[in-house]
Parts: structure tokens; sequence; C-alpha cells
């Protein structure tokens, strides 16, 4: 019985680590619309303040002009607890 317990933490523990690491992984921020983008050309490109968590669609006032920030593609920021600006500026 020991050792299959053994057997099994061996084959779950890498899995739960993998999932952690991927869990806490940041999406990648660009510097530039462009390089956003290149990376994601079929997917909307969007503003990201990561102080707030918040990201901010072309057209909207914060789009592009908080303090820190990058671009990165919407689908990027998918499990990584980031929201959109909901009050439209």
């Amino acid at each position: 019985m020991a050792r299959l317990l053994g057997s099994l933490l061996i084959l779950i523990l890498p899995a739960l680590a993998g999932a952690a690491l991927a869990a806490t992984s940041e999406a990648p921020l660009f510097a530039s619309e462009a390089a956003a983008e290149q990376h994601c050309p079929t997917d909307l490109v969007v503003w990201v303040d990561p102080a707030t968590r918040i990201y901010y669609y072309r057209g909207q006032n914060r789009y592009g002009s908080t303090k820190t920030g990058g671009y990165a593609c919407r689908k990027d920021l998918i499990g990584h607890g980031y929201r959109p600006n909901r009050t439209g500026r």
C-alpha cells in the first residue's frame, strides 16, 4: 500500500507543480501596439495597467496612457487575474 501511495505521489506532484507555475506566470506585455499585434495577429490588442490588473480597449481614455503598463493580447490575459475596464474610461 505504501509503495502504491509513493508511486502515485511521484506521478501527481510534478503535474501539480507545473499547474502552479502556469497560474503564477504573467502575460507578456509589449512596449508598442505593433509588437503586440505581431505577437497575436488574430486577437484584440489591449492596454494593460499591471498595478490595477485592469485592461483597456482602443478608444478608451486610459488606453496607452497609464504611468505603468503595456500592450497585450487579450487572450494572453485570461487566467492571469486581469479584468476589462467597465466604466468605459
